[in-house]
């Protein structure tokens, strides 16, 4: 994470080099927050290996080699990054490794039990326009949020469906529509896993060209990841159950549009930003996070 926060300061201090008269205190109490949501997200954080409870649903297995942080912490992260309020969020999975520049948000959405037999004739071709539509729909919320126009590159991995496990993945890139050639996009690697009430995400956010190495992390969490008898898929109960307003095809192209307000996040880190108010707060000095992440490795508070 340490190449992470590096861009994170840098992006930060350009921005105020052009910040305007008196915009200084607010920029400084974003940068406040910041901080202290960081710390209180580590101070929770729970260590892998371990196994994470994910409410009434699901128990998820925390590999060695990263760390847990709870919804309430994670909320806060999250909204301190500029990030809306999001009910579903459950936590965040992050590495431990300074090298490493991912964050995963696991996320249950109570949708009700959600029909698979639309993927055996999806066109990922219209999947992926209606994508691109969603997403210029959503541009003037993100607009006056303060966030950048977002328009969507094209499939990094196109929509797959596992029936026997009820795992669906697939990914896309997106870019701010002001962003040069060279620039890498930004990815939602998006992982789900259907139950009986509803479904688990697992999403990955990284810089393109990192999938290749980063989405290891991500399907070995999906890999881990098991509903508690009687929140399995096969446990829906036809007589009795909420069925959702839609299908697999939905969770692709209709209501992952709405959740790519995290691209908004995570691009604004890697972005070469010079507008104040474009990153309400958008930095963490490395030397600040060694030590957080030293105490926390120590014990010590």
């Amino acid at each position: 994470m340490r190449a992470l926060i590096t861009r994170l300061s840098l992006a930060f201090a350009s921005a105020l080099l052009l910040l305007p008269a008196g915009a200084s205190a607010q920029n400084a109490s974003a940068q406040q927050e910041i901080e202290l949501a960081t710390k209180a997200a580590f101070a929770a954080a729970l260590q892998g290996p371990t196994d994470v409870t994910l409410g009434d649903q699901a128990t998820l297995k925390l590999p060695p080699s990263m760390f847990f942080v709870p919804r309430t912490q994670a909320e806060r992260l999250m909204q301190a990054y500029g990030n809306g309020k999001d009910p579903s969020l459950l936590g965040v999975v992050m590495p431990k490794s300074d090298d490493e520049d991912w964050v995963v948000t696991v996320n249950f959405d109570k949708a009700g039990y959600i029909k698979d037999d639309d993927a055996r004739n999806w066109n990922v071709g219209e999947l992926l326009d209606s994508l691109r539509e969603g997403t210029e729909a959503s541009n003037e919320e993100r607009r006056k949020r303060g966030f950048p126009a977002l328009t969507v590159d094209g499939w990094v991995e196109a929509p797959r469906y596992d029936s026997a496990t009820q795992r669906l993945v697939w990914s896309v890139a997106a870019k701010h529509k002001d962003a040069g050639a060279q620039d890498d996009a930004t990815v939602n690697y998006n992982t789900y896993a259907l139950g009986r009430d509803g479904y688990i995400t697992l999403d990955l956010i990284t810089a393109k060209g990192n999938v290749p190495t980063d989405k290891a992390a991500v399907l070995a969490l999906l890999d881990n990841l098991k509903y508690v008898e009687g929140k399995r898929y096969a446990d829906f109960d036809a007589s009795s159950d909420k069925v959702a307003e839609y299908g697999l095809a939905a969770l692709v192209a209709g209501v992952a549009a709405k959740k790519l307000g995290l691209f908004a996040v995570i691009a604004a880190f890697l972005a070469k930003f010079a507008k104040a108010g474009i990153l309400a707060a958008a930095v963490l000095g490395g030397a600040v996070w060694k030590r957080i992440k030293g105490k926390k490795a120590t014990g010590h508070s």
